[in-house]
């Protein structure tokens, strides 16, 4: 096994906001005018990724392309709320509906108006918002589960993911925060969206066969560490999942690797287990594991993909814009540059 060389910092420089800003010049040189931001320059996008990065633009004050990001959403968004998987040059190149992209957008939109303040941007895209939440609330079964997508035909695909799950939990706790700061007056609405996250968190607490119906995913590291995000266990639960975590995907010195028979780290899966050893009250672990990955990047500390341990290469040759901006969050988890750093490591609600 071998490692990417490690980086020397001078007095800790990447505890300052201003190491990160060549890794946010990066996202913006990969947005287009239209506000889009693929995962590489002239590339495709998925929505998800998409607002990840615009989170990364807003951390480090980037408040005029981040509102274009989201102008780039509400423009594209479909007539039930959803969005297409992915898009090129601004045309949809897939066409399911993945239900955890839709939802996502109440986390970037939260944590836009923690950091900024702006207010009335979020109040006047209201209507995107609880739209996008209830396109994947529609589908929810009685057991709390949520299909993964809408296929081509217009129907739920029967499978159900643990990761994507989590990540609707979460965005359902963002939405019910943003409802409350909002002021907004329909108590039925808001009770359905409480009602939905209720039963989607018992389903991820108890996930024995509601989830994997065609595959299993456990052996790609998301799976495990994301319920921890989500807010579906205690911190006392929480500790115990990073600690499992650890044992089956930590790369000691580099990091968390994204498939367990693998020799990849990768540096997006990394940071959001930081993200989540945070949550899991773990802020020393989190921190270590963060300063080790930094090394897999390039000379202005632009993190590639990952790295080969075996192959001695980062792999793929490539450095996606959402992973940066997975690093940007991490560092503000961490080192609480902003309002907003808490945004995956908190629950919102609690917040209001």
């Amino acid at each position: 096994m071998s490692k990417p060389f490690k980086k020397s910092f001078i007095n800790d420089e990447y505890a300052s906001l201003n190491f990160y800003e060549p890794i946010a010049d990066y996202i913006l040189d990969c947005q287009s005018m239209t506000g889009a931001i693929p995962s590489l320059k002239n590339g495709s996008l998925d929505p998800w990724d998409h607002i990840e990065s615009i989170m990364g633009l807003t951390v480090m004050g980037h408040y005029d392309a981040a509102k274009q990001g989201f102008d780039w959403l509400f423009k594209n968004q479909n007539p039930d709320g959803s969005w297409f998987s992915e898009f090129k040059n601004d045309q949809p190149i897939i066409k399911n509906r993945q239900t955890h992209f839709s939802c996502y957008l109440s986390v970037g939109l939260l944590h836009y108006a923690k950091i900024t303040k702006d207010i009335d941007f979020i109040e006047s895209n209201w209507k995107n918002i609880s739209e996008a939440i209830n396109f994947s609330i529609n589908l929810q079964n009685k057991n709390g589960t949520i299909p993964w997508c809408l296929n081509e035909d217009n129907k739920p695909d029967e499978d159900y993911l643990i990761t994507g799950s989590s990540s609707i939990l979460k965005s359902l706790e963002c939405s019910i925060a943003l409802f409350i700061l909002l002021g907004i007056k329909d108590k039925k609405l808001l009770e359905r969206w409480e009602l939905a996250y209720t039963k989607l968190q018992g389903a991820l607490r108890k996930p024995d066969n509601l989830f994997d119906k065609k595959i299993s995913r456990k052996r790609f590291s998301m799976d495990w560490y994301y319920p921890v995000i989500s807010g579906a266990f205690s911190i006392k639960e929480s500790k115990i999942i990073i600690k499992n975590t650890l044992k089956e995907f930590y790369i000691e010195g580099i990091g968390i690797k994204c498939v367990k028979e693998e020799p990849w780290v990768t540096v997006a899966e990394t940071n959001e287990f930081i993200m989540a050893a945070i949550k899991a009250d773990e802020p020393a672990l989190a921190k270590n594991i963060f300063i080790e990955a930094l090394s897999i990047s390039d000379e202005n500390n632009i993190p590639y993909m990952g790295w080969q341990y075996e192959e001695n290469i980062f792999w793929p040759d490539e450095k996606p814009s959402w992973t940066a901006a997975a690093l940007i969050l991490a560092a503000d988890a961490i080192f609480r540059f902003t309002d907003g750093n808490n945004i995956l490591t908190e629950n919102q609600i609690k917040n209001f």
